[in-house]
């Protein structure tokens, strides 16, 4: 088992060292929740033209308005530790099922086209990462895709944020502890301001920057439909006292009314004790107990969902 943070190279898929890399992704999926991916496929290139303009965007509609909120807050000054905020600057793009990539005020057309054309290319490359997971995990193809299908496919968005220099990082966290609800997390970040970290045997972990990577990380959802056999994992970021930290994460999830329950395959293939660990629910129900409890652990969201699964009844889901 690895000790140094998890590198997969997609273009050994291609290799006789296909086997090897697949071991890989299954330990890091097993052990890690994350890994970070190089040769994924997607054009160095783009990459650097998302960060150009992202960077571009930050400094001239976004820097203004976030030290404005920091004036206004006092939050420079500030004595004991912030735990209600993070020290970050955000906005959101919608690409499916319907897209706002349009509609968001404030974006160059250039960079609304730029952004579209990640997406779509982070949107293949999310579909083919859960294809090599049903491979790991003895699943049909298909099977994690087909799962994340509600009425209207899956749920497909980015935040992109910025982390500006903070003048007092021990006291008001980047982003406060974690972990994702969703399905699978594509991360294009900073090649030269870290402060993403994760929570591995109880120590806090550097996610390295490295140039052109995509870093993967794994939701809630793929906790539930393994039945634990892949877990999501806490993680925050730390604000650098140098530095804007660009982050833009791209989030695959379930559609609003998919049914999210363990895959019947892995729970019987399950230790006795461990086939009745997780709930049966709808992707939507999940998303508001979290948006209220996102900074809590996890397990008491899946033990109120396994308390709602007994009141509600989880037939067929009307589509019409």
């Amino acid at each position: 088992m690895e000790s140094t943070f998890p590198v997969v190279d997609m273009g050994l898929l291609q290799t006789e060292k296909r086997a090897e890399t697949m071991d890989k992704i299954k330990d890091a999926c097993e052990n890690w929740g994350f890994f970070e991916l190089v040769n994924h496929g997607i054009s160095h290139e783009l990459l650097d033209t998302v960060e150009n303009f992202t960077k571009g965007h930050y400094k001239k509609c976004m820097e203004q308005r976030f030290k404005e909120m920091v004036a206004s807050k006092g939050l420079e000054t500030v004595q004991t530790e912030i735990d209600d905020l993070d020290w970050e600057s955000t906005f959101f793009l919608k690409h499916l099922p319907v897209s706002n990539v349009y509609e968001v005020p404030d974006l160059e057309d250039q960079y609304r086209n730029v952004m579209k054309d990640f997406a779509l290319k982070l949107e293949k490359l999310a579909e083919n990462l859960l294809d090599l997971l049903c491979e790991n995990l003895g699943l049909e193809k298909g099977y994690l895709k087909k799962a994340f299908y509600g009425s209207k496919g899956p749920t497909f968005g980015t935040k992109v944020s910025n982390y500006p220099p903070c003048p007092k990082p021990e006291l008001i966290k980047g982003l406060r502890a974690h972990t994702d609800a969703g399905g699978i997390i594509l991360l294009f970040q900073d090649d030269k301001v870290s402060g993403l970290q994760l929570l591995k045997d109880g120590n806090w972990i550097d996610v390295p920057p490295m140039k052109h990577s995509i870093v993967i990380n794994l939701g809630d959802q793929l906790e539930v439909i393994t039945n634990g056999r892949y877990k999501s994992v806490e993680h925050r970021v730390i604000a650098q006292q140098d530095g804007t930290r660009m982050s833009i994460a791209s989030f695959y999830n379930p559609g609003s009314d998919a049914v999210i329950f363990p895959a019947p395959e892995l729970i019987e293939k399950a230790e006795e004790e461990d086939k009745l660990k997780y709930p049966k629910f709808v992707f939507e129900d999940y998303m508001k107990l979290y948006a209220g409890l996102k900074f809590q652990a996890k397990e008491p969201r899946f033990e109120a969902m396994k308390a709602m699964e007994t009141t509600v009844n989880l037939g067929p889901i009307e589509t019409a």
